[in-house]
């Protein structure tokens, strides 16, 4: 599992770069019909690299498993030279090791197991995406529609420490603009209308709106505005991010800063963006799916515990439709985006046992929460 991985961060795969993203791509294309049986699709991408559709176990065995792996990082083309794939003190480095390039190799290892044991009763559709750092834009489509057909869906991104996650934020990203009227700062300033000082107003209102009672956070995490220290800003501009625990308050402070008015009636204000990830909530499906997955660990003699994050993945998709979900089945480390960036070696067949066994339990009932046996 070590070396596989080693292959996968060896091959570097901006989210912004397609023909790195292609490359890992192809890669995969060749390398998992030597781990799996299995059939590979390409789902060709215009400007992100191409996705894979892969295909294990039996054909007409039911609504299958669909389990859901990126392979693209945040890190830019280069970064090995600084920051090259190494093994030390029973810590793997890497740029995308951790954030999820284990995760995939977690669930080829997984599925390996189970088909060379025989264990493997239910078809399985397993996603290789390229584009989920950067907001899942063309792979949502294709999530959405596996993860509708489909029993349940496991989400391989991190653990959150050792634990699974029952539930995220959902996130929400905006634009503010703002327009005012260029001037002369020393010669007639009240010829103009500062758009600096009206974005300046609408932070206060936009961090007004943080929460922390209901989780809400509204952070402007850039501004830009002005030309010259001389002249009163005729534009600025803020990008703004929001975390939300429920759907109700996704759709409320959606509107609210969608709806954003000017103090001073002689600027005009834009606000663009949305919700792209809705909350993963711990619904009843979730809760039913964290049992089974209790049930798995203590099938193999492994504790398993739960938590809420506040990043989003593309588990935030399958939830509201609904699906039976659960997510953070992949590796075990730390330092996601960071130059600290590790895996524990000693977790990876820890983690793939674990998922095996969740898959094992799910062969075992009709529909997650029915608690019937299948056939």
């Amino acid at each position: 599992m070590l070396a596989d991985l080693r292959a996968l961060v060896e091959i570097e795969s901006p989210s912004d770069d397609k023909a790195s993203t292609d490359q890992l791509a192809a890669f995969l294309q060749r390398f998992l019909p030597d781990r799996l049986d299995c059939h590979v699709d390409v789902i060709d991408q215009p400007r992100f690299g191409n996705h894979l559709r892969v295909e294990v176990g039996p054909r007409g065995g039911g609504k299958p498993i669909v389990m859901l792996g990126h392979f693209d990082t945040v890190w830019p083309l280069g970064t090995l030279a600084t920051m090259p794939f190494r093994v030390a003190d029973g810590r793997a480095f890497g740029p995308g090791a951790f954030d999820m390039k284990a995760g995939l190799i977690i669930g080829i290892e997984a599925l390996s197991v189970l088909l060379g044991s025989d264990e493997l009763h239910v078809p399985v559709v397993f996603l290789f995406t390229s584009d989920e750092e950067v907001g899942s834009l063309s792979s949502r489509p294709h999530i959405e529609a596996e993860a509708a057909r489909s029993r349940a869906t496991l989400v391989l991104e991190p653990a959150a420490g050792r634990s699974l996650k029952t539930s995220r934020k959902g996130v929400g990203f905006f634009q503010v603009k703002v327009e005012g009227l260029a001037a002369h700062a020393g010669s007639n300033p009240e010829q103009g209308t500062s758009a600096i000082e009206e974005l300046a107003r609408l932070v206060l209102d936009l961090q007004g709106m943080n929460d922390p009672a209901t989780g809400t956070t509204v952070n402007v995490g850039v501004i830009r505005g002005g030309t010259r220290p001389n002249v009163v800003s005729a534009a600025a501009s803020a990008e703004v991010d929001l975390r939300v625990r429920t759907m109700a308050d996704a759709q409320r402070l959606e509107e609210l800063i969608l709806g954003l008015q000017p103090h001073n009636p002689r600027t005009r204000v834009t606000v663009s963006g949305g919700i792209n990830r809705p909350p993963m909530e711990r619904t009843p499906g979730v809760a039913s799916m964290y049992d089974l997955a209790v049930k798995a660990g203590r099938e193999i003699g492994l504790q398993v515990s739960e938590a809420s994050v506040g990043g989003g993945s593309d588990a935030n998709f399958v939830t509201p439709l609904g699906v039976p979900v659960m997510d953070g089945l992949g590796a075990v480390g730390d330092g996601a985006h960071a130059v600290n960036e590790h895996i524990l070696v000693e977790s990876l067949p820890f983690r793939s046992a674990l998922l095996a066994s969740l898959i094992r339990e799910l062969q075992s009932v009709d529909e997650v929460g029915s608690g019937d046996p299948g056939s």
